[in-house]
């Protein structure tokens, strides 16, 4: 018997020290108990010290009492870790409200975002996750697992997330990136074969609902890019980003530019284009224009042009200036409807103009220069003009149609000699 021991010998012990019948009952007993356990695996219970660092297979091994708990696993992929925020965790509190400043988001680079969509879309296009705060471990389920495992994963509460929230229903889910840039993106390749030749240029656009509704817009209709002149409002602000959908991650968006360096971001023999709804042209001289700005929208108004020309640009004489001629506020350029062609040029391009200040005068110079127009979209007598986001809409749209028209004309004629 000495041989077994540190043996699991189970009820066989019980019975040799207890076994009805005399001595020599039990013995024989014994000896039957001993060849059954010659015939069966016999499991060697290691020494007490072994059993705290060996566990189990299938299982974690046991943390010694008093230690801090190791990190969680996520089901999904078993290699994602992430940690449980303590009560009184004050890290999604703070993290939210800095990055919704412009200023930290400039110093550090880093923005927010919120929700499922979003943040795949994020990971897709390549943008860097920092910080994910997630309420249940299923919202790590839908996101591709290898693009976060640098990524500090933190598990919080729901209501925690609702508190900071800016969205009505919110999803669980907030995200703390670095501040993507647009030449280091990887596009959908599905934008990518349907992108055009059109551009889109943002004047002084300071409406946060509005920039997003344009950058959603852009997407849809296949621009190639967009421009934000210096004076946008920061495209990557949470609210742009809600309304823009995704938008950010699938083509280019160019921000703080100046308007010298417009030029460079575009192809070259590319027209640009002003959008407009009335042609100064046409319009009655007679018409009161002492309204506000405001009230035009996107409208590049000349009363609006005049107080954003400085004094040292006024090039006009005393004489125009008495018979009240427009030429002196801004560059002359042809007008034409919006649905009539506009896309003859190898490349083009739109500005859209501010809701307060309407259109810049470098906007008008530049489209001079390339022999842009204006792009009329005629509105009822008496009815205040289309804000940014639907006057932009109308001319992309329409941008895409009459380049899809040259495109496929082009083709058919290049098919019809080899038919003949």
């Amino acid at each position: 018997m000495a041989a077994l021991r540190g043996l699991t010998l189970g009820p066989a012990a019980a019975l040799l020290r207890a076994e009805p019948g005399g001595a020599g009952a039990g013995a024989a007993a014994g000896r039957r108990w001993v060849r059954a356990l010659r015939r069966s695996p016999v499991r060697v219970l290691p020494p007490r010290e072994e059993q705290r660092t060996a566990a189990p297979a299938g299982r974690e091994p046991a943390e010694p009492k008093g230690a801090r708990p190791a990190p969680e696993k996520s089901p999904a992929g078993q290699e994602l870790r992430y940690e449980k925020a303590e009560p009184g965790d004050r890290r999604l509190g703070k993290v939210v409200t800095i990055a919704k400043s412009k200023k930290f988001r400039d110093q550090h680079g880093k923005i927010l975002l919120e929700g499922q969509r979003l943040i795949k879309d994020a990971l897709d296009a390549g943008a860097v996750p920092q910080t994910l705060f997630f309420s249940t471990v299923g919202h790590l389920k839908e996101l591709p697992e290898e693009k976060l495992k640098k990524t500090t994963l933190v598990k919080v509460k729901f209501e925690d997330i609702k508190n900071w929230s800016d969205l009505i229903a919110p999803q669980g889910l907030i995200g703390i990136f670095s501040r993507p840039d647009h030449a280091k993106m990887t596009y959908p390749a599905v934008h990518l074969q349907n992108s055009l030749p059109l551009s889109l240029i943002c004047d002084n656009l300071r409406d946060p609902g509005n920039l997003g509704t344009i950058l959603r817009s852009a997407a849809g209709a296949g621009c190639s890019k967009v421009l934000l002149t210096k004076g946008c409002v920061d495209p990557w602000e949470p609210k742009v980003l809600r309304a823009g959908m995704g938008a950010h991650f699938r083509l280019p968006i160019i921000a703080n530019l100046e308007w010298e360096s417009i030029s460079h971001y575009l192809p070259t023999d590319t027209q640009v284009h002003v959008a407009d709804s009335r042609d100064p042209r046409t319009q009655d001289k007679m018409e009161d224009v002492s309204g506000k700005v405001s009230s035009y929208g996107w409208v590049s108004r000349p009363y609006n042009l005049k107080a954003q020309i400085g004094r040292e640009d006024l090039a006009f004489d005393s004489e125009s200036e008495e018979e009240g001629t427009d030429e002196a506020w801004f560059p002359e350029l042809d007008s034409q409807c919006y649905h009539e062609n506009w896309t003859p040029a190898p490349a083009a391009a739109v500005v859209i103009g501010g809701e307060t200040h309407g259109l810049s005068t470098e906007a008008l110079r530049l489209a001079e220069s390339t022999g842009g127009k204006r792009l009329i979209i005629p509105v009822v007598p008496g009815v205040d003009s289309l804000n940014s986001a639907m006057a932009a809409s109308i001319l992309l749209f329409e941008g895409k149609r009459q380049l899809q028209l040259r495109k496929k004309q082009e083709s058919k004629r290049q098919t019809l000699p080899a038919l003949g």
